[in-house]
């Protein structure tokens, strides 16, 4: 009997402990601001992860006496927020930047050209290829020709793209190799001087360039990718909405995905190559791990920087240019037609006034054949306020970059006059209409810093703080609503909300810790992520650093 006795004391105590110990996750997060961002804006203390999904969110107490971890990450009372989404960045245009000429912040021509020259010295490249020069930095807001290229460099092609990627200035003997003459363009202008070519080339004028600069290698643009990727890590940036890849571009995104090495969520927009066409008509809606495809991009317009958005009236400090048209109306019809057939979403590069009025009607048509289509209209940055309805009436997805006002701030007004401004750069008028907007900041055009977007966002200034009363201050965003822009939002915008977005049961466990609170904050202070997760997985710490 004492056995007996001493037998089942043991198993009672047996089943205590195993109570107490509580159901086996992979990792608790606890002692934290969880910011869950669901409907009611849930503030929470600890989570359980398993398998790559947040299995509960709840009190402290409560999630540490429910679950036993593998592993314990004591926050240290700092906020935790769904991983970011860049809503419109180009990670293979950055990678291309990286390996080429950085001529981002040059303050003059004359600075562009040594910059090349010393990058020249160092590589000894057979062609010369450069990415980031922008003329309003300079003393004088005019595009430059090609005289003191030629000059640096006269028998060694060289390529120089602006940093919207929508002009390139190219010196005669590349002129030459690609057999370029003064002509006409559709969607585009071979910029002349004294009746000769300039140099310069604006938006499809450069595809007269297709076939004649290398492109790098495989593993120089792998190597950048995952630069890249660490960059993003840094900032709690854990996707990205890849605007305009190529056919090529798909397996150069799975070779990294299957080797393990790209743990960045991508939601990858097509360029309209017959290539991609057939891959997704073959294909349909198609997700490799973390890479789904089910978009295509189009340019309606050019840039405001380089004159080549297109706009209802001509430009302020241009009075015989309107901007161009990039791709034919009835091309678009198609691709749109495209679209709908395959069920894929179609997102439409628009700046101008005018851009944004043909792709608002262009879209009108397929809201009466799916309300729930979800097409964006990226940029959207000077809108017809008698059109803002537009986007409620036939939901149109906005889709902006914060940084773009702050940056283009120093000269919109030039090109657009003042009666135009009121519609530009319009995010609040724009999240207003539609109820939702997606937020990025179309890097590497600008920096990839999320911080820096949430500023511009909210404050309407750069990093300088300027200007000082914030520009076009009435149009700035809330901080819940930019934070909103790059989680659940972004995630709405890529079919995605149902598997990231928001802190919450059944969600992938895709989040970071911030390294100091996200504040409403007047002046601009650097932030960082202190560790960065993707299904529950550490793929970046300051610990490390």
């Amino acid at each position: 009997m004492k056995i007996s006795y001493l037998f089942l004391f043991s198993f009672s105590l047996f089943l205590f402990s195993s109570c107490m110990k509580g159901e086996n996750v992979d990792l608790i997060i606890h002692n934290a601001e969880i910011h869950c961002l669901d409907d009611l804006n849930t503030i929470s203390e600890a989570m359980a992860i398993r398998n790559g999904r947040i299995i509960e969110v709840g009190p402290e107490r409560q999630i540490l006496n429910k679950y036993t971890a593998d592993e314990y990450v004591d926050a240290e009372n700092r906020e935790v927020y769904p991983g970011f989404v860049d809503a419109h960045g180009h990670i293979l245009s950055y990678a291309n930047q990286k390996i080429s000429v950085d001529l981002v912040g040059c303050t003059s021509l004359a600075e562009v050209i040594t910059r090349t020259e010393k990058y020249q010295q160092k590589t000894q490249k057979k062609f010369v290829v450069g990415r980031g020069w922008d003329q309003s930095l300079w003393k004088m807001d005019s595009l430059p020709d090609n005289a003191m290229l030629n000059k640096a460099f006269p028998t060694i092609p060289v390529c120089l793209y602006r940093i919207d990627g929508h002009a390139a200035l190219v010196n005669d003997c590349l002129l030459k190799m690609a057999g370029i003459t003064p002509g006409t363009i559709d969607g585009g202008e071979i910029v002349l001087k004294n009746g000769n070519c300039s140099g310069l080339l604006i938006d499809n004028a450069m595809n007269l360039l297709k076939g004649y600069i290398p492109p790098y290698t495989k593993t120089e643009i792998k190597q950048a990718i995952l630069e890249i990727q660490d960059e993003l890590f840094q900032y709690g940036i854990t996707g990205v909405h890849e605007a305009g890849i190529e056919f090529e571009d798909i397996d150069v995104f799975k070779s990294l995905i299957k080797s393990k090495e790209l743990k960045l969520n991508i939601y990858a927009m097509l360029m309209p190559s017959e290539k991609n066409k057939n891959f997704a008509a073959k294909n349909g809606v198609y997700q490799f791990q973390n890479l789904s495809i089910r978009s295509f991009k189009l340019f309606a317009d050019g840039a405001l920087g380089s004159r080549g958005a297109l706009l209802k009236d001509a430009y302020s400090d241009d009075h015989q240019n309107h901007g161009l048209l990039t791709m034919p109306l009835l091309k678009m019809k198609e691709m749109s037609d495209f679209c709908s057939k395959i069920g894929y979403q179609l997102n439409t590069h628009a700046i101008g006034d005018s851009a944004n009025t043909i792709i608002m009607n262009l879209y009108k048509k397929e809201y009466l054949i799916n309300k729930d289509h979800r097409w964006r209209i990226e940029h959207a940055q000077v809108v017809d306020l008698k059109e803002l309805h537009f986007f409620s009436d036939y939901a149109i997805f906005p889709s902006v970059q914060p940084t773009h006002a702050v940056t283009d701030q120093r000269w919109a007004e030039m090109r657009l006059g003042k009666e135009r401004m009121k519609g530009a750069y319009a995010y609040r008028s724009l999240l207003e209409a539609f109820g939702m907007i997606a937020i990025g900041t179309d890097f590497p055009v600008e920096a990839t810093n999320p911080f820096l977007t949430i500023f511009a966002a909210t404050q309407r200034k750069d990093k300088n703080n300027l200007p000082k009363n914030g520009f076009l201050i009435d149009e700035q965003l809330s901080l819940e609503q930019v934070v909103k822009g790059m989680t659940i939002w972004a995630a709405f915008a890529a079919f995605e909300e149902n598997k990231r977005g928001t802190i919450t049961k059944g969600k992938e466990a895709t989040f970071f810790i911030v390294q100091r609170p996200i504040r409403n904050e007047t002046t601009f202070t650097p932030n960082f992520a202190h560790k960065t997760y993707i299904l529950g997985n550490l793929v970046y710490s300051d610990d490390e650093l």
